[in-house]
């Protein structure tokens, strides 16, 4: 139940940030798209709370990637003017700083999503399936990487159903050929990351943190049916 009311409490938060940006967004049937996916992941995640609660951390790590796609949805992953933001707080342009020449937010949130979503998805997998170990590893990366290919292939879907200037404002390519391909590259590569740091630490640490959460729900539900009887 703890863990319910942090999920509510970063739920709120997410809509302090959602709800302003939602008024006046760049460009509202772009936006109507991006948001779509969010509020399914939000109706899912409601709906199967008693069947599986996230840990505290799983949350944190969901909700910094919703609040970074809130972003990039108001503004359309193009355009959003973190350059501008730079040059106002150091006088200077991030892109001058790191030598990039085009925006590269949306591709900061695609690696960002393999990097703050690996661990929830292993999470996941201890929890319903039990995978430990290395195969609790291998299929936490290769869900999240396949989960990242599908999302290419629904704004590939969208683009082609919509057309024009909307379909270019959801794929956001900015005449990149290989965008696609980079996007998946970036998402794989921060999945990578986290699966690999997590595999090292709980080494060093002699312990699965994850695993352990996982089988103290698993504890905590029999129990639950123990008392209700049949």
């Amino acid at each position: 139940m703890r863990n319910g009311r942090f999920a509510l409490i970063l739920l709120v938060l997410l809509m302090v940030l959602w709800a302003p940006l939602a008024i006046d967004p760049w460009n509202r049937a772009d936006w109507l798209l991006e948001n779509v996916l969010l509020l399914l992941g939000i109706a899912v995640l409601a709906a199967t709370w008693r069947w599986h609660a996230f840990s505290r951390a799983s949350y944190v790590l969901l909700f910094l990637f919703l609040c970074l796609h809130t972003i990039g949805a108001h503004y359309t992953y193009a355009e959003v003017p973190y350059d501008a933001w730079m040059q106002r707080l150091t006088g200077r342009t991030f892109n001058s700083m790191v030598g990039w020449e085009r925006n590269n937010f949306d591709r900061v949130v695609h690696f960002a999503y393999g990097l703050l979503l690996a661990y929830p998805v292993r999470e996941l997998l201890l929890r319903t399936w039990n995978l430990r170990g290395f195969p609790g590893y291998f299929f936490a990366l290769d869900l999240t990487m396949s989960s990242s290919m599908l999302y290419e292939l629904i704004e590939w879907a969208a683009a082609a159903v919509f057309g024009g200037e909307l379909g270019m404002a959801y794929l956001g390519t900015q005449g990149d050929v290989w965008d696609a391909h980079k996007d998946m590259a970036l998402a794989s590569l921060g999945a990578a990351l986290t699966i690999g740091a997590l595999a090292l630490a709980q080494r060093a640490a002699g312990r699965d943190y994850a695993a352990e959460w996982a089988e103290r729900q698993r504890s905590g539900r029999a129990g639950e049916a123990r008392r209700q009887g049949p």
